[in-house]
């Protein structure tokens, strides 16, 4: 699609408000809703004509649309998803979407996707709606809306196509906003929420990344009694910032919920529309790759190769090789694309961690993945599971021992060559009420899981065995701040010279998206073209 002529940052459109207004929150909203409230009718306008009338939709009692949210397509210049979710059947979901000048000039019908929770027998159905053919690098602004409810309203900027600066953030392990844990008869709150899973919302939001990495263990539903309020209460916490800029999630052991679907993910697959990667039906967007300018992002699920037992179902191996081929595969393509510079990975359990008493690291993403980050030179890996943020030197190899100790690289400081080697980033503080911070080895030392023993009642799952080993991969543990997140700032840097990547780890540590900088750091590697 070919759109408009863009005006200038503070050209005003025809509407009488200015460009950059409109793609604030606010404005966004006074497009659509100028006259919902005296009338029932709006104002907008559409590709080569003036405003035209926009009737409001009869009440007829329909859901709302709830849980307003974006993904990026493969293309994360031209393509993106625009979803949302009720529990009971609507007509007619689809989005209007257009550019800030030229109005709602496209109507896209959007699919229903739906999954039953064997807890509760509640029918989910999650409507997404793809916006292909965009401009790179370009501002729209979208509605979502079924017949007999108001439209929500939404931005979007597509990624810009080839080398440029962009920004991204990353964290793991969110939960959903709680003051506490109650129990009967107060309605119960039982995974591991705190208000922090509020505050990174708004803390992301006020950074505006083009998108944000969300590393496993969204919203703990597996550990709650109610899974579906669960989900709901994350998804509207969250769309204050992800209705304008995709979160782009990995599945985590706590998106495996018993009985939901044959590994337990029907729920996680349910909500989200990722980039496909040709995978059967029943692992669809367990694992998925897009590309943002000169990044290509890979999104994996390690349930498959952990040993550890975490979830609601033991399911180690369930892929049977098949993800591992994918992302052979995948990491080869992108290493062959002159287009590409970076190739970050986003996953959930970690190869690395010196939090004692913790989940630990785990043998098996050792033994399957790093070889294949090793091979095609991987730059970075953000993770989650435990509950801190934590930094590796870069590394490359592993030591010939039982836990494929990962050998680190010299490196310059807070300047890291990441063709030497990965350097692997633990961002697990997003919000739960069980941060690991303060539970560090006093010298760097690293718990690994090399496998499990018999179920165990007392945990509720097959009992971890562990072996300690020394860390002289740790660069950077920060024990003092429970949450925070990294904000990613790409640089393509000159033809024929380095482009880097300027990392921000912030603590997020009050209401309204306080935060304060805890280290920063630079990653550069020779561009590619």
């Amino acid at each position: 699609m070919v759109e408009d002529p863009q005006p200038s940052a503070d050209e005003a459109p025809a509407s009488g408000i200015s460009r950059r207004r409109l793609l604030t929150t606010g404005a966004a909203t006074t497009l659509v809703g100028a006259g919902l409230g005296a009338g029932g009718v709006a104002l907008l306008g559409s590709p080569g004509h003036g405003p035209s009338l926009w009737t409001r939709p009869n009440q007829r009692g329909a859901q709302p649309v709830g849980g307003l949210h974006l993904q990026f397509g493969k293309d994360a210049a031209t393509d993106v998803v625009v979803s949302w979710h009720t529990t009971d059947p609507v007509r007619n979901p689809r989005v209007m979407m257009g550019t800030p000048t030229s109005g709602f000039g496209r109507t896209v019908q959007a699919e229903t996707r739906t999954y039953r929770d064997a807890k509760s027998n509640t029918e989910v159905r999650v409507h997404h709606a793809r916006l292909d053919r965009l401009a790179p690098d370009t501002d729209y602004v979208y509605a979502a809306v079924h017949d007999g409810t108001n439209p929500e309203l939404g931005t979007v900027r597509t990624a810009p196509s080839g080398r440029s600066p962009l920004r991204f953030t990353s964290f793991g392990d969110q939960a959903i906003p709680t003051q506490g844990q109650f129990t009967n008869p107060i309605y119960g709150i039982h995974n591991l929420g705190s208000p922090a899973a509020g505050d990174i919302t708004t803390a992301i939001e006020r950074l505006a990344p083009l998108f944000n990495l969300v590393n496993g263990d969204l919203c703990y539903a597996n550990l709650a009694h109610d899974r579906i309020r669960t989900w709901s209460d994350w998804f509207d916490n969250n769309t204050r910032s992800a209705r304008y800029r995709p979160w782009m999630p990995a599945a985590g052991n706590h998106e495996n919920e018993l009985g939901n679907g044959p590994i337990g993910y029907a729920a996680y697959q349910a909500y989200f529309t990722v980039p496909d990667s040709a995978s059967d039906g029943e692992l669809r967007g367990l694992w998925y790759s897009f590309t943002a300018g000169s990044v290509r992002i890979i999104s994996l699920n390690n349930d498959d190769v952990c040993f550890q037992d975490g979830g609601n179902s033991y399911i180690h191996g369930y892929s049977g090789g098949a993800q591992k081929r994918w992302l052979e595969s995948e990491l080869a393509s992108a290493r062959a694309d002159k287009r590409i510079d970076w190739v970050v990975v986003c996953m959930h359990q970690t190869a690395i961690s010196t939090a004692d008493h913790t989940n630990g690291a785990d043998l098996g993403i050792r033994q399957e993945w790093l070889p294949l980050f090793d091979r095609y030179q991987v730059d970075l890996v953000v993770c989650g599971h435990e509950h801190h943020y934590e930094r590796s030197h870069p590394v490359r190899g592993a030591q010939d021992a039982e836990t494929k100790t990962p050998i680190p690289v010299e490196d310059h400081g807070d300047v890291i060559d990441t063709s030497k080697g990965t350097v692997h980033l633990v961002i697990g503080g997003g919000g739960t009420s069980t941060p690991s911070n303060a539970l560090f080895f006093p010298q760097p030392r690293c718990r690994v899981v090399t496998g499990i023993g018999a179920f165990d009642d007392a945990i509720g799952r097959k009992a971890p065995i562990y072996v300690v080993e020394e860390a002289p991969w740790s660069a950077f543990r920060d024990s003092q701040n429970p949450y925070g997140f990294v904000a990613f700032d790409v640089d393509p840097g000159p033809p024929g010279g380095n482009t880097s990547i300027k990392a921000t780890h912030y603590a997020v540590n009050g209401p309204y998206g306080s935060v304060n900088v805890v280290e920063q750091f630079t990653l550069t590697r020779p561009r590619g073209g």
